[in-house]
């Protein structure tokens, strides 16, 4: 329940700074398209503010035109402007089309004073009557007006890439232009100007979908670098949470450890003193019968069983209260080949091979010679035991500047997974006879010497056990 509730408290941090990137990024998303609709009617009314002053302009050119080359003319010759008369219909439409010429005009049409149309490119207009509507009525009152027409389907219309696009201006055509709206000239009639500018309007869309892409593509990269910020942050709470849980579970094992420790020595060392006086009071008793001759084996039972009590108890004492190693140069090819000497009678009885894998240039330890010595006898017997008739174990050694790595491999069955994942608990064991702390010690006395130790399988068959001492 509590490594849950620590781990909760780890993540859930984590998780709100998820939950802002996330909302963050849905926000600027949204923000993105937001903005982008914005532009689009930004760029619109840009479109249609600009056309209007080029609008302008084409009509004040157009109605100079009219009146000094049209107007003017016509007067002095015919009397009177009558555009049904075809002499003047073709003069004015030489004016209006000369004057347009290569300003991509597609329409030009002029109302006369009572809204009817007068002149237009499309003829069949002509004489089409209250054809203005209320942007004739605007024109008359000296008011020039433009808007935007766009022609597509449903789905170019809402994604704003119409198939057409026009601005149809309407201004009024003036006797005389004037600096001054003020002092304008009276209004003849008015002017209706269709201009194409869908090439336009596709280039300001393009630069706009160039825009919003941009932006997702940016939006994107930051949304990966943010997701995979955010799983690498994951990897590192959950890998940080899973030491804090293996820390807490070294911890409360450690002072389980303890206190069964300091049980264990207390009980062991009032054992001793009666069992010193069981073992010496058998041995008395084993000479006095060997005087008279008696032939008893209990004073024997009683001496080897002591002993064998006595050793426990010491495991017992060794593994609660670790010794401190008495440190001081020495050399780890001749503590293995102490070893191996006093090994030598079970060598030879069950015809075990050894083989050794060791350097000339093995430098010199600070270490404690007498535990280290006890270690690497117990790390040999445990291979032995593990190995049938004709095994064989490797001692191989490996050093750097700042190590020394002992490798003791055998070839024997190797230990089963479920073994190896508890053969560092206390008092486990898988002999009849032993008490499960062998291991235990002499992964103390190694420790003690700011090492380590491990034991794994090897392939196909056998297992290795590795210390590792500095130098």
């Amino acid at each position: 329940m509590l490594q849950k509730t620590n781990r909760k408290q780890g993540i859930k941090p984590f998780r709100l700074v998820k939950f802002f990137t996330f909302s963050s990024l849905v926000i600027m998303f949204t923000a993105t398209i937001v903005i982008s609709a914005l532009n689009v009617h930004w760029v619109r009314n840009i479109l249609l503010e600009k056309s209007e002053e080029y609008a302008s302009l084409l009509v004040e050119n157009l109605n100079h035109q009219i009146i000094s080359r049209f107007m003017l003319p016509a007067l002095i010759q015919y009397g009177e402007i009558r555009l049904r008369e075809k002499k003047q219909f073709i003069l004015m439409d030489r004016v209006v089309r000369s004057t347009l010429h290569s300003f991509n005009v597609e329409m030009v049409t002029i109302y006369d004073e009572k809204n009817i149309i007068s002149y237009s490119f499309d003829q069949s207009k002509i004489g089409q009557q209250n054809a203005g509507g209320v942007h004739y009525e605007k024109a008359m009152k000296k008011q020039a007006t433009s808007r935007l027409l766009q022609q597509g389907s449903f789905l170019e219309l809402l994604f704003w890439f119409p198939q057409e696009t026009k601005i149809i201006t309407f201004a009024p055509l003036r006797a005389e232009k004037q600096l001054s709206p003020a002092f304008a000239g009276p209004v003849l009639g008015v002017v209706e100007i269709v201009r194409d500018v869908s090439d336009d309007y596709k280039q300001i869309v393009k630069l706009q979908g160039l825009i919003v892409g941009s932006c997702f593509i940016v939006m994107g990269i930051l949304f990966l670098v943010l997701l995979f910020v955010v799983r690498h942050g994951e990897k590192i709470i959950e890998k940080r949470a899973d030491e804090r849980r293996k820390l807490e579970e070294k911890l409360r094992q450690a002072e389980h450890l303890s206190a069964i420790g300091e049980m264990t020595a207390g009980v062991s060392h009032e054992i001793r003193n009666p069992l010193g006086i069981i073992k010496s009071s058998a041995q008395l008793l084993k000479k006095k019968m060997d005087k008279l001759d008696a032939k008893s084996q209990i004073p024997d039972i009683i001496v080897e069983e002591s002993a064998r009590l006595d050793h426990i108890i010491t495991d017992f004492l060794d593994f609660a209260r670790p010794k401190i190693p008495d440190i001081h140069p020495c050399r780890v090819e001749e503590l293995i080949e102490k070893n191996i000497a006093y090994l030598t009678p079970q060598i030879e009885d069950h015809d075990v091979q050894i083989i050794k894998d060791i350097p000339d240039d093995l430098p010199e330890i600070l270490a404690d010679s007498a535990m280290l010595y006890q270690a690497f006898l117990n790390i040999l017997i445990n291979a032995f035991q593990s190995l049938k008739n004709n095994g064989s174990i490797t001692i191989r050694i490996k050093h750097d500047y700042t190590s020394i790595c002992i490798n003791f491999i055998d070839n024997g069955e190797g230990i089963n997974e479920q073994v190896l994942k508890k053969i560092w608990a206390p008092f486990f064991t898988t002999k009849d006879t032993g008490t499960g702390l062998g291991l235990g010690i002499v992964k103390n006395m190694i420790e003690a010497h700011n090492g380590t130790i491990t034991i794994t399988n090897m392939e196909p068959k056998g297992a290795n056990v590795e210390v590792t001492l500095p130098v």
